[in-house]
């Protein structure tokens, strides 16, 4: 159990790691005033979005790496045999 709290820590770190300089950098191109809540709404609709597309490109890429470590496996265990 202990692993998994390590990991959420760590992937939660690494997504407030991620919010800061998009919050920044949201703040300073849309000029949005932070004091007002609809701002806040929009920003985090935006980071959602944001979480959203990286979720999809992390999957695609674990997907890449499965299938080039099977093909890589097998190829390796016929040149054992050999």
């Amino acid at each position: 159990m202990g692993k998994n709290t390590d990991l959420a820590q760590i992937l939660a770190l690494v997504i407030i790691g991620m919010f800061i300089p998009f919050l920044g950098s949201i703040i300073i191109t849309f000029g949005l005033d932070i004091t007002n809540f609809d701002n806040w709404l929009k920003i985090g609709g935006t980071f959602g979005y944001f979480l959203l597309i990286f979720a999809i490109e992390l999957i695609v890429v674990m997907l890449y790496y499965k299938i080039t470590n099977k093909t890589a496996s097998k190829k390796l265990e016929k040149f054992k045999s050999k």
